[in-house]
């Protein structure tokens, strides 16, 4: 049987251009006990980290700029260091691109803790949240 984890009182930050991906994030997120606040664009982010401290943060990659989402991970880590990010992002499918964040030298400019390609599966998020958060 698997473990419940519980997430109450744990603030989640979403950010992501795409409304609808926002909403079913929101839900998904809110359904593992985490209260949440969202943002649509990277600089709405930004106004928001000025009042909130997010225990975690899963944010899309390409916003209204390109590396939107490499800025606001680095602000997030700057502001609130414990907090995991998750990136999400579908510039694999749209550009040829791919991003990781496994190896050191790699972390050093990609502040994100995850990331991962878009569609994003509940069971895949929910075993990075675990993990990132034990």
């Amino acid at each position: 049987m698997e473990a419940v984890v519980n997430y109450q009182g744990k603030l989640a930050m979403l950010v992501d251009d795409d409304e609808d991906f926002l909403d079913q994030m929101k839900v998904q997120i809110e359904s593992l006990g985490f209260k949440t606040v969202t943002a649509d664009s990277q600089s709405a982010a930004e106004a928001l980290l000025r009042s909130v401290s997010p225990d975690l943060a899963i944010i899309d990659l390409m916003m209204e700029n390109m590396d939107a989402g490499f800025v606001l991970s680095y602000e997030i880590k700057a502001k609130c260091p414990h907090a995991p990010v998750i990136m999400v992002t579908g510039v694999a499918a749209e550009t040829g691109m791919t991003f990781d964040a496994n190896t050191r030298e790699e972390r050093t400019w990609i502040k994100a803790d995850v990331i991962l390609s878009k569609p994003v599966r509940l069971d895949q998020l929910k075993r990075e949240i675990e993990r990132l958060l034990k």
